[in-house]
């Protein structure tokens, strides 16, 4: 048994997909089976708010706070003294909602406030000197300093918790850019007490690229393959990346013991950032995938708590419930999901049926349920939206023209945006119904939407699948090569794949598939929403047979691609390498 570190950006408050992770490996059965002690390490991004922790933590120590116990307190304090800064540190629950696996992790929280530089710039010598991580190149981006600055105090604090020694090394997970420099730090001040692993749930330099060229991802993936077949690297096709932090901080997380890609395209990805990464440990590890039990009479007690919000806000119900929960980022591609349903909608027209798309996305943290309460009585949220002040961003208003314009054209399909993180009538508004909570959407889902241009593995287009629902992904999604691997690369009823980077005419050179840009992009994207719509009218369920056949063939794949077994056979053999490698510090040339 030995004890785990994490650094991430998420030690306290769920933002996105890497609280997820968290979530679903730490109560994983293999983890708790495994790991002793469980720390989260983090900046602390919220000095004013007495609640460190969050509303369940319990505080043991805070010079913030006055609080002085617990066995480290001595040495916390001459850490602060040393550094100038200030430590939080205590216990706060973890759960898993899926499996209502609940785990008590410990968090070290550091305020970076007034930090002594001359540390800092010390730890950034010899960042330097071991890794060749050029820190003076971006010491003016605060996204890349604060966690080079964590770093310094954060190995003292944490030799301080007495997590390991030399024949029961501790493990860190660098959760992303943010947690390598502490790895690293760590790797090289106490060689033989820790093993290191960067957890890459994406790879930021290919994600930037993927993003802002026209051709997205129907580009990227064409122009990789040909560089691959031709032994070229990133830059060697796409230009020097030097200017961004992440490319610099990727590139030195080679140096970690072992890499865990959370997709197959992150492999690939990885070993294209250069020739440095052909010698790393790379493990393919997917994440794990919600899998419950539900009966045919739980999803149907589900769709009817769903058609009774839509009776309260649009006076009708839908034959048919279309989801998709997700951040709003350019690399959701959220306007294929109206490509697909402009298609359906002609379908529809045919049929007389009718169908209600709900997209949860959001720009912001939860809004307060006054501005929510506020925003229905006023304007009659989230049937209309006003840009600014309390409703929209810039970005969501973005997307909220192209649904008005679909709902201008649209005769059968009706879209809701609701700019919200959560469901429920606390934070939904007064016409959700009070017994509906979040997951009455994954059971009541006939299809979850997941057609993102980049998505190094993709969770929440998959949590439908376990309650029979169908789910539309694209093959760029990491996800997808899982469902493949599961299911032998038999056909799965319940998942449809959109393939939009082979249907272009297969480039032979780099220029050619440079030269895809949003034109070429756009024709493919359009072909593959007809393809995807045939699809969804094929495979949705017209009886409670097929209905509960969808329930049983769902679970048995998300069941094998569940966090128990993402733990167990693709983390921990990963853990075990580097647990047994013999440590030697690496020094850059």
């Amino acid at each position: 048994m030995f004890n785990a570190i994490h650094v991430t950006h998420e030690a306290v408050h769920k933002v996105g997909g890497i609280g997820t992770v968290l979530e679903g490996l730490i109560n994983s059965r293999p983890y708790r089976d495994g790991v002793g002690r469980t720390v989260l390490v983090c900046p602390m991004f919220y000095p004013e708010n007495p609640q460190r922790l969050g509303p369940a933590g319990i505080i043991e120590y805070s010079s913030l706070d006055q609080v002085y116990g617990g066995p480290y307190a001595d040495a916390f304090q001459r850490v602060e003294r040393e550094f100038n800064v200030r430590l939080a540190y205590g216990r706060r629950p973890l759960e898993d909602e899926p499996t209502a696996r609940r785990t008590v992790c410990e968090v070290l929280l550091v305020d970076l406030r007034g930090i002594n530089l001359q540390r800092v710039n010390a730890l950034k010598g010899l960042l330097w000197e071991h890794y060749g991580l050029p820190s003076d190149r971006y010491e003016h981006i605060w996204e890349y300093e604060q966690y080079v600055e964590l770093a310094a105090p954060a190995v003292p604090a944490l030799e301080a918790l007495r997590l390991a020694t030399n024949e029961t090394p501790a493990v860190v997970f660098a959760h992303e850019f943010m947690g390598v420099a502490t790895a690293l730090a760590l790797q090289s001040l106490h060689p033989q007490r820790y093993r290191t692993l960067f957890y890459a749930h994406e790879v930021a330099p290919v994600r930037r690229i993927v993003e802002h060229h026209p051709g997205h991802d129907v580009m990227f993936y064409n122009a990789m393959r040909v560089a691959t077949e031709n032994n070229l690297y990133l830059e060697q096709v796409l230009g020097p990346q030097h200017d961004y932090h992440k490319h610099a901080v990727v590139q030195a997380a080679r140096y970690c013991d072992a890499l865990l890609a959370v997709g197959h395209h992150v492999v690939d990805e990885l070993r294209f950032i250069g020739r440095d990464f052909a010698d790393a440990d790379i493990a393919l590890a997917y994440n794990g995938v919600p899998s419950r039990v539900i009966t045919l009479e739980e999803r149907h007690a589900a769709r009817e708590r769903m058609h009774r919000y839509f009776q309260n806000l649009l006076g009708w119900k839908p034959h048919r419930i279309f989801t998709h929960v997700t951040r709003m980022a350019q690399s959701k591609a959220m306007w294929r999901d109206l490509d697909v349903l402009t298609a359906l909608d002609a379908h529809f027209a045919g049929s007389g049926q009718t169908a209600v798309m709900l997209v949860l996305s959001t720009e912001l943290p939860r809004r307060p349920v006054e501005d929510i309460l506020k925003m229905e009585r006023e304007w009659d949220w989230p049937l209309s939206h006003r840009v600014g002040g309390i409703d929209l961003t810039d970005g969501e208003a973005r997307f909220y023209q192209w649904v008005q314009a679909f709902n201008a054209r649209a005769r059968n399909i009706r879209v809701i945006y609701i700019n919200q993180f959560g469901f429920d009538r606390q934070r939904c508004g007064q016409r959700v119904p009070e017994d509906v909570e979040f997951l009455d959407l994954r059971r009541a889902s006939d299809v979850e939407f997941g057609l993102s241009l980049y998505e190094p593995f993709g969770i929440s287009p998959l949590e439908t699948l376990t309650y029979g629902g169908l789910c539309a992904v694209s093959t760029t999604c990491g996800c997808t090569g899982f469902i493949k691997q599961v299911t032998a690369s038999k056909r799965c009823p319940n998942v449809i794949f959109a393939n939009y980077i082979d249907l272009v005419r297969r480039p032979r050179t780099i220029r050619d598939a440079l030269a895809i840009g949003a034109a070429e992009r756009r024709e493919v994207e359009l072909k593959i929403a007809d393809q995807i719509a045939e699809q969804i009218i094929r495979q949705l369920p017209n009886t409670e047979e097929e209905e509960a056949r969808l329930i049983q063939t769902g679970y048995q794949a998300a069941y094998r691609m569940s966090w128990d077994a993402v733990a167990e056979r693709l983390v921990f053999p990963a853990i075990r390498r580097a647990c047994a490698r013999r440590r030697s510090v690496k020094v850059a040339s």
